[in-house]
């Protein structure tokens, strides 16, 4: 939770994202079970922009982690996703046509569409 948090005021502090974009602990259903994403960021439309999907420091960033958000995107199709446990956080930018993903160094800067 703390985490979470902490990653919020990132977005808004240091990103710039704008806060009335942001939303914690969306629910949605995944093959009939219901889920929450942990920070769901939506574009200037109200479409999903950014899944982030948060874990305990302790929690090693796998590839396991990955695709759980990977799981929960394919119900949100946001163009962006990140995984993030405080100690790092990896992005990628998705290409729903090709079934591909980039890596990025750092978080997508937020505009205004």
């Amino acid at each position: 939770m703390l985490l979470r948090q902490l990653f919020l005021l990132y977005l808004v502090e240091e990103k710039k994202y704008s806060p009335g974009r942001i939303r914690s602990e969306i629910g949605i259903e995944v093959n009939g079970m219901k889920k929450r994403c942990d920070i769901v960021v939506f574009d200037a439309q109200i479409n999903p922009w950014l899944l982030v999907e948060c874990k305990s420091p302790g929690v090693e960033l796998t590839q396991s982690v990955f695709e759980q958000a990977a799981v929960y995107n394919l119900r949100l199709k946001a163009p962006y996703m990140a995984i993030t446990n405080g100690l790092a956080t990896y992005c990628c930018a998705l290409d729903f046509e090709q079934s591909g993903f980039t890596y990025l160094d750092d978080l997508p800067d937020m505009v205004s569409r």
